[in-house]
């Protein structure tokens, strides 16, 4: 299904994307786009490296568990010696962009959309993306009683996080491909598309005003302890069923002038990844024990517990698939054709990878040169 990759090889002047998505683009945050206290944990034993500190930024999401877990065990900390990890949380991908831009985090791990809006809008200069996190924990959940094939959805009013976010994007796609209309803007056609942010989404579930939900998860498993069923996961719509949801993006300034500390960190990444998926159960009550500290709140057995099993943790960004996430916003004019030339240098995680004794990851075409 994904469209194909070479439209966007093309090097256009296409720094701009449409105003709507410089304030729309977002991975899969919660909530206003304020950032959260900072959190500095202990520096670990050894010898500090070339920065004193670094400040790493993700989400308080499921799909950002890499940067749970490896902050909650100690797994980054330790790669780090004597420099210091600073972490700051974000509730959506502008906001993290703007940090980094601004020099308040260094490195973050973020959704494929912010990460694309970022890189155009600065004429590829302020970020690049180094390394993956996750994939997949996307999920179309409906109201069974309203909605039991895809072809239901025609008619039904079906909720996603933003405007011009990753789900959104992913969603005005899927109705293309099924041949209805809708209006990529205002939400209109065939299908009523209902911007509305992830932690009002049950609320609004429940009340009758949508009549499911395009969403990455945790809010999907949410939706379905409130009573709704999964209409199709869309890692069946993707080769291999994997695509890029998190990736690990760092500021060029601090990769140039911090080698060394982003070598440690994807380090840290990688090990995280490992023990996840070496540990499966241990990893998710961590992610949910960072939660609970972040949030005062741990997610519910009948809402983690299904939403972890869906989602892959991997060093991979995917690049294949940023690219085709991209075209699928400029198909559904939600974004000019941007040049992407150089969002990725993957040389440092190819290095740690190497010495891990795993396989090279590749960048599509779409690296430094």
């Amino acid at each position: 299904m994904p469209a194909t990759r070479t439209t966007l090889r093309r090097s256009i002047a296409a720094a701009a994307a449409l105003p709507l998505l410089a304030v729309a683009l977002t991975a899969c945050g919660y909530g206003s786009e304020a950032k959260k206290d900072d959190k500095v944990a202990p520096a670990a034993k050894g010898e500090k490296l070339s920065a004193d500190t670094v400040k790493v930024g993700y989400f308080q999401n499921l799909t950002h568990a890499t940067a749970l877990v490896g902050d909650q065990e100690g797994l980054i900390q330790k790669e780090l010696g004597g420099t210091t990890l600073k972490s700051t949380t974000f509730n959506a991908g502008p906001s993290e962009i703007e940090a980094l831009n601004a020099g308040s985090i260094d490195i973050g791990f973020i959704g494929p959309s912010p990460s694309i809006n970022g890189y155009t809008k600065s004429k590829g200069k302020n970020l690049r993306i180094i390394g993956g996190s996750a994939s997949g924990g996307v999920k179309l959940v409906v109201n069974p009683d309203k909605i039991k094939t895809l072809d239901d959805v025609k008619g039904k009013k079906i909720a996603t996080p933003q405007l011009g976010n990753t789900q959104d994007v992913a969603f005005l796609n899927w109705i293309a491909e099924k041949g209805w209309k809708v209006d990529a803007q205002s939400g209109k056609g065939d299908v009523s598309v209902v911007r509305t942010e992830n932690k009002v989404a049950p609320d609004a579930y429940k009340s009758g005003s949508i009549d499911g939900a395009w969403v990455p998860e945790p809010t999907a498993s949410k939706l379905v302890s409130e009573g709704a069923k999964v209409l199709l996961d869309e890692s069946t719509l993707w080769p291999d069923k994997k695509f890029v949801i998190t990736n690990i993006i760092v500021s060029q300034k601090f990769l140039k002038d911090h080698p060394d500390v982003v070598e440690a960190v994807l380090r840290g990444s990688v090990k995280t990844n490992a023990w996840i998926n070496a540990n499966p159960d241990k990893a998710k009550a961590s992610a949910n024990a960072k939660l609970k500290e972040l949030t005062g709140k741990a997610l519910a057995p009948e809402v983690i517990d299904p939403a972890w099993k869906s989602i892959q943790f991997t060093d991979d960004p995917l690049a294949a698939t940023l690219q085709t996430e991209a075209d699928h916003a400029v198909k559904a004019g939600l974004l000019k054709e941007p040049d992407l030339a150089g969002i990725y240098d993957l040389t440092l995680l190819n290095k740690v990878l190497g010495a891990e004794g795993k396989p090279e990851v590749a960048d599509a075409s779409l690296g430094v040169k």
